[in-house]
């Protein structure tokens, strides 16, 4: 009898879903795949709204990334009203969004992947969370969750707001640097700086422990695929520049202008889940993957002392270009490296107390813009009228692009820990943690707070036979 394996819901992601692995009648995986179930309807929200209020109103979308859709928000009507914001506008852009890459990233490494790689996948649900690396490794806690804070407060001071910021506009930002807000901000960036040193090995080694313990994640969660990634003056780059799209090879394949988006991703909707799919057309349709992983894979540079020497031991031990889905991880604290180092750079550029602001109008048209959200690209499509009204948006996020590779690497977790396997603990835990490599955004939601019962039913011949609770 065929038989299906349901988990609902996935735990420790921004936004809600559940899981879904069917088997044939003799027990072999059949087919997999992440069901979101939440309806984002902010496309629809923002007809009829004025322009110059989408980075406030589309930084709501999210209490997660919301700085990733402020930015790219505010990129787009910079295209829509034809001019270009000054470089210190650009810069203090910039070191606001490296605040944000380093408070995410971190979330993401320590509070959502953490416990399992502290822990153990097959820990009790019970520690297997933030407490129980707390008690664990107070040390290790006390470094990461002082990392995350250090790129909020950047973020704040920048944005004007920690969680929705407000500070980037059409024509540049508000926020104006003065010597005061310059010292707070680099006794922050020294500060991060000197915890780096404890943090980058740690997650390395908790990386390269948890594929010990699990050979499968080595030899069989490996998605070999194109990638996407955002590259301005052949470096990795976060809130300008083109993009570059590399094959399973690490080839370069196409660098285009975002404005150009809708002539290579083509997006498309399934009937099981409310979120699309995107691929890539170029030559035929092929599945990519965006984030830190891939944009590493497109530019295997970043220009700074600390994050390529790291990014050279992360090419050795998981390849140029690295397919492995627990590298995702190590990729995200390169990037969080990055981000410490080029926050010092800008923060010490001479360009940056230059004019912040031009004005601007709009005269109807077509505005778009991205950001290289932590997930990966973010584009926002704006048609403006001429009284600068919105009549039409287009949002692609980051997880809808990776969501062809999540499914896949759903499948190969259920292949190495589900499939044949009695533990019930594996079954619950090693899909999940597959999914949080991707660190996916599935609504553009808020993180959940407090109790996340999580529930697999295997049915046959459509009458449950086991309920597994958690």
């Amino acid at each position: 009898m065929k038989k299906t394996i349901k988990i609902d819901p996935v735990t420790r992601i921004e936004g809600h879903a559940k899981v879904f692995i069917n088997l044939d009648d003799a027990g072999n995986l059949e087919n997999a795949g992440l069901v979101v179930n939440e309806l984002r309807g902010f496309e629809k929200i923002l007809i009829g709204m004025e322009a110059d209020r989408m980075p406030h109103i589309t930084s709501r979308i999210c209490g997660v990334c919301p700085t990733a859709h402020h930015i790219a928000a505010s990129n787009a009507l910079d295209h829509a009203a034809g001019i270009t914001a000054p470089p210190a506008a650009m810069l203090l852009r910039e070191l606001m969004y490296m605040g944000h890459i380093i408070h995410s990233h971190s979330l993401s490494i320590f509070v959502l992947q953490g416990p399992d790689l502290v822990m153990g996948l097959d820990a009790d649900p019970a520690v297997r969370n933030v407490v129980g690396i707390v008690q664990a490794n107070p040390e290790l806690a006390r470094v990461a969750l002082r990392l995350r804070t250090i790129g909020q407060k950047i973020n704040e001071m920048v944005g004007g707001r920690g969680t929705h910021p407000v500070t980037s506009v059409a024509g540049g930002i508000t926020f104006v640097l003065d010597h005061e807000k310059k010292n707070i901000i680099q006794e922050w960036i020294t500060e991060a700086r000197a915890l780096l040193p404890i943090v980058a090995p740690a997650v390395r080694g908790l990386l390269l422990n948890a594929l010990d313990k699990h050979p499968a994640m080595r030899n069989d969660w490996s998605a070999p695929s194109w990638g996407l990634g955002t590259v301005l003056n052949n470096r990795v780059s976060l809130i300008e520049g083109n993009l570059r799209a590399v094959d399973e090879t690490g080839a370069t394949m196409i660098e285009f202008g975002v404005a150009d988006y809708d002539k290579y991703l083509v997006e498309s909707v399934v009937d099981w889940s409310y979120m699309k799919k995107v691929h890539f057309n170029l030559n035929g349709m092929h599945e990519y993957r965006v984030g830190p992983m891939a944009r590493m894979n497109a530019m295997r540079q970043f220009g700074t002392e600390m994050a390529d020497t790291e990014y050279a031991e992360f090419a050795k031990l998981g390849g140029a270009p690295c397919h492995l889905t627990v590298f995702q991880t190590y990729a995200k604290l390169v990037e969080t490296i990055w981000a410490i180092e080029r926050a010092d750079e800008i923060l010490n550029d001479a360009a940056v107390w230059g004019e912040t602001r031009v004005p601007v109008s709009f005269k109807g048209g077509r505005g778009v813009g991205h950001s290289e959200a932590p997930r990966g690209t973010l584009i926002h499509d704006y048609e403006i009228d001429e009284k600068g009204i919105i009549r039409a948006a287009n949002l692609i996020v980051a997880t809808q692009q990776n969501y062809a590779i999540i499914n896949r690497s759903i499948e190969q977790a259920a292949e190495s820990h589900v499939i044949g396997k009695t533990d019930d603990t594996a079954l619950l835990n090693a899909v999940e943690f597959s999914i949080r490599c991707y660190d996916p955004c599935l609504s553009c939601a808020t993180h959940a707070v407090g109790r996340m019962p999580l529930e697999i039913a295997i049915t046959r011949g459509g009458e449950t036979v086991k309920t597994i609770r958690r």
